[in-house]
């Protein structure tokens, strides 16, 4: 007697898959970086609400400390600057799809070789313009130098980017503590002796006697450097061949080396040029803010750069307002309590920028799938 079979009828289960995009939609590019910010800022409310502290009284006095007065957007200023710098070295870098990792550290060896210039290696009665222009290369070349060692690493040898100028970064850290404790320590503390007059980058302050509604308003012209690097950037990628062969390389790198370009000379070219503008930002700092060299200068900003880098797509003009709006975090947590506020919102930032990320590259969709 022939064996019967029965079918049975297919089940299909509700179900969630992930697929990444085949391209991503003008709107979504553009909305990315607003929609994250108010992803941010919700959770952070959230987290805010939870520890006791009312968000809307937070967020309104932060804002109001940072933005609501003219001292208040020199303050913010003063913050952003390197926060530019810095943002705009390390999206040079992540355009070729390399991941600088290591802004901090190029920036404390900027800072420490301009602090070299400023009371060491050039006479102390230097004209000012030729002072800050030799400090500026010096910080330049600094940190330029310090990205060179991961970026021939992974040139030559394949070495995986982010380990190498992570772990320099903590070397620079303790380089510059060896010579603010030891050789050029002042009396011992760890700092060195303050920068002359000459060496300092002119604030806005320094023009008040021509101009009266600047007195007391500290940003420094720094922030000029700035933002002439900014339009400089954006004019490279727009408008020459090398930025479009940098885009070309960190789009495909196979594709690059067909059409004939140079994969290791970009990527050492590349990694100088990231860490030379980081290396600049120490250079600004230690010359138009602290005026000395000493432990603990920055809080950070060569992290800090790299979410910057990303919530602006890495679009060189995008970086200003972005770093801006990251130098209001700062300057407005000064003044609240709980303290930490500021770290605690740097982080959500971060997380919500990855996830953010992960969305814009790929679509989650909800289907039926079938099962027995």
């Amino acid at each position: 007697m022939a064996s019967q079979t029965t079918t049975l009828p297919q089940q299909r289960r509700l179900g969630l898959r992930i697929e990444r995009r085949l391209e991503q939609p003008l709107w979504l590019r553009v909305l990315t970086p607003f929609i994250l910010i108010a992803a941010a800022l919700l959770i952070g409310a959230l987290l805010l609400w939870l520890v006791g502290a009312n968000p809307w009284v937070v967020y309104n006095k932060m804002a109001s400390i940072a933005f609501g007065s003219a001292h208040g957007w020199s303050d913010t200023t003063i913050k952003a600057t390197p926060l530019i710098l810095a943002g705009l070295g390390v999206s040079i870098a992540f355009r070729m799809r390399l991941w600088n990792i290591g802004a901090e550290g190029q920036l404390f060896i900027g800072a420490w070789v301009a602090t070299g210039f400023a009371l060491f290696w050039l006479p102390r009665d230097t004209p000012q313009a030729l002072m800050l222009l030799v400090m500026a290369i010096g910080g330049f070349v600094g940190g330029a130098l310090w990205a060179f060692v991961p970026g021939v690493l992974k040139a030559k040898l394949n070495i995986n980017e982010i380990i190498t100028s992570l772990m320099l970064t903590y070397v620079a850290i303790l380089w510059n503590n060896y010579w603010i404790y030891g050789p050029w320590s002042d009396r011992g503390f760890g700092l060195t002796p303050q920068f002359p007059r000459n060496a300092w980058l002119p604030r806005f302050t320094d023009y008040s006697g021509d101009f009266p509604f600047l007195r007391g308003i500290t940003a420094h012209a720094g922030i000029f450097l700035a933002l002439a690097v900014a339009v400089l950037l954006w004019v490279v990628w727009k408008r020459t061949k090398w930025g479009y062969e940098v885009k070309v390389i960190g789009d495909n790198p196979r594709a690059g080396q067909y059409a004939g370009m140079h994969l290791a000379r970009k990527i050492i070219a590349v990694m100088l040029l990231s860490g030379g503008l980081a290396g600049l930002a120490g250079m600004a700092e230690v010359s138009g803010v602290v005026h000395r060299l000493q432990e603990r200068f920055s809080p950070g900003y060569g992290f800090t750069a790299i979410i910057v880098a990303w919530l602006a797509k890495l679009n060189p003009l995008a970086i200003v307002p972005v770093a801006y709006l990251f130098g209001g975090l700062l300057v407005g947590s000064d003044a609240i309590q709980p303290a930490g506020i500021a770290k605690m919102l740097q982080g959500v930032v971060l997380f919500v920028v990855v996830g953010g990320e992960l969305l814009l590259q790929y679509r989650i969709k909800v289907g039926r799938s079938a099962s027995s």
